[in-house]
């Protein structure tokens, strides 16, 4: 139906046959019942609400994402329902909010909605009122963080393993000259023991760091 049937229709009503508006009522009724099938099939969350911002309705998943019972819901003021809502700031004519929504009741989530006017084509300025989509980004966070701590755990294997490769290349030379120098004492003439000592000292600390 376009925008301003209804308003026609109450000021034409006299001149309508009574056929016709059991038509037209039908009609209403058949594609009422169509939306709201539709908006309780999806995964997303989905509510509607008035200028003022109380609530008209509300599908299965918004239900389900913010613990609200649809029957004490519908007619109250969506930010006396949602915790971290204040509709004073969100309700501003022609504004179009996305926003992250982290919370703990029933179930810790977190969530990302999206708010857009239902604009009246007559009035601009004023809108009939707005529409606000919920997604469910819990599942999507926590692989976010899996995978982003993996990342970190690489990085540092990497790091690791490039600062034993560069600590090891000098301690493996410095072992090869202690092993030469051990060689050169052998072969010195005189009281060798007190040398030999520091060198079995220096070459067992560097076994003992596993090099």
């Amino acid at each position: 139906m376009k925008s301003g049937f209804f308003e026609k229709l109450v000021t034409r009503l006299d001149r309508v046959i009574p056929g016709e508006v059991q038509q037209i009522v039908t009609r209403l009724i058949r594609e009422k019942g169509f939306l709201e099938k539709v908006f309780q099939a999806l995964h997303e969350g989905v509510i509607l609400v008035d200028p003022t911002g109380a609530i008209d309705f509300l599908n299965p998943a918004a239900c389900q994402f913010f613990g609200l019972d649809p029957e004490r819901a519908v007619g109250e003021v969506i930010s006396t329902q949602i915790r971290g809502l204040d509709w004073a700031v969100l309700g501003k004519p022609g504004r179009t909010i996305s926003r992250d929504l982290e919370v703990f009741y029933p179930e810790h989530r977190y969530l990302n909605f999206y708010l857009a006017p239902i604009d009246d084509a007559e009035k601009p300025e004023a809108p009939l009122g707005y529409v606000m989509l919920i997604r469910d980004l819990t599942t999507t966070k926590a692989e976010a963080e899996e995978t982003l701590e993996s990342e970190r755990l690489n990085a540092l294997t990497l790091l690791a393993a490039g600062v034993a490769h560069e600590i090891g290349n000098p301690l493996n030379s410095l072992d090869i000259h202690l092993q030469l120098l051990g060689r050169k004492l052998r072969k010195c003439a005189g009281d060798r023991k007190p040398l030999e000592e520091n060198l079995s000292v220096a070459r067992g600390g560097d076994s003992a760091a596993g090099i």
